[in-house]
């Protein structure tokens, strides 16, 4: 049995470590507001951009010449898979939820016998993906220095992506991400970037024809290297409100677990402490008899 003096230390350790836990919860809660307000905000803008994209794409008569972002190279032998998580942890399964995602997609690709790239976007990714994955990873980022999510560090990873696409380096390419939907659900999320996906322009062919001027392949030689800098920054906009939401929840979790430990060691103290004065009175007693 722990001695008075150790569970009065761990009293006091456990309620110290229940104040930075409280705090952590509430600085959480003050940023989801406004990341979950910027991530609901860029969704229709980004959706758009699609639609528009794959617009154009349904007005090019021939598609052999339709710039390569958009149709791809012609092949399926190299996937670039670009997993986006958090710099920071302390964040429950948002990171872990990611990787589970990527890993089975990974997974896919290596069994078919496909080459597998991989360029990570925070360093948590990176940490959990080194151990299986280290010959593939060709790129690392972090934005930890970033205060907030913006458009610019998205352009960076787009860059990145369209310079390997355009020297070769791969056929496919796809981004990992979590979708925020509450504080307690963040939908993990697999979205192909380059090139779109037959099925997409199918479902989108339904729509409104128009006439673009210049032509839909000049229109789209230029709107489709931004639309990946939308899609990486949306992603990255979705990844800030689910992290602060996943942190959230985990502090609260955590914050509550303390306080039940508290409790608990709190009786533990009590009785060691009556169980101690007991056994004083009894040996009191006892040598007062035996004078």
């Amino acid at each position: 049995m722990a001695s008075l003096d150790d569970l009065k230390k761990r009293i006091s350790s456990v309620k110290s470590t229940q104040k930075i836990t409280k705090a952590m919860k509430m600085v959480a809660a003050a940023k989801l507001r406004r990341a979950q307000e910027n991530a609901e905000k860029g969704r229709p803008y980004s959706d758009k951009m699609n639609n528009i994209i794959l617009n154009l794409s349904n007005g090019i008569s021939d598609i052999d010449n339709a710039p390569k972002l958009l149709s791809g190279t012609g092949q399926d032998k190299v996937h670039l898979c670009v997993v986006m998580t958090s710099d920071r942890g302390l964040c429950g399964g948002f990171n872990t939820n990611i990787i589970k995602k990527a890993k089975l997609y990974f997974q896919k690709i290596l069994d078919e016998g496909k080459t597998l790239k991989i360029i990570t976007v925070g360093t948590k990714g990176y940490d959990q993906l080194k151990r299986l994955y280290a010959d593939n990873i060709i790129e690392r980022m972090s934005f930890k220095e970033s205060k907030n999510t913006n458009y610019f560090d998205a352009d960076k990873v787009s860059k990145i992506i369209i310079e390997k696409f355009e020297k070769k380096e791969f056929d496919v390419c796809a981004i990992f991400y979590n979708q925020f939907k509450n504080v307690i659900t963040q939908i993990p999320q697999e979205q192909q970037i380059i090139p779109l996906k037959t099925s997409e322009k199918e479902e989108n062919s339904s729509e409104h024809s128009y006439e673009f001027e210049p032509e839909e392949d000049e229109i789209l030689s230029n709107l489709l290297p931004k639309n990946i800098s939308t899609q990486i920054f949306k992603a990255m906009l979705e990844n800030s409100a689910s992290e602060q939401g996943s942190r959230m929840s985990a502090m609260d979790n955590a914050t509550r677990n303390a306080g039940e430990m508290v409790d608990k060691l709190t009786i533990e103290y009590n009785r060691s402490r009556q169980a101690a004065i007991t056994k004083e009175l009894i040996e009191i007693i006892s040598g007062a008899e035996s004078l």
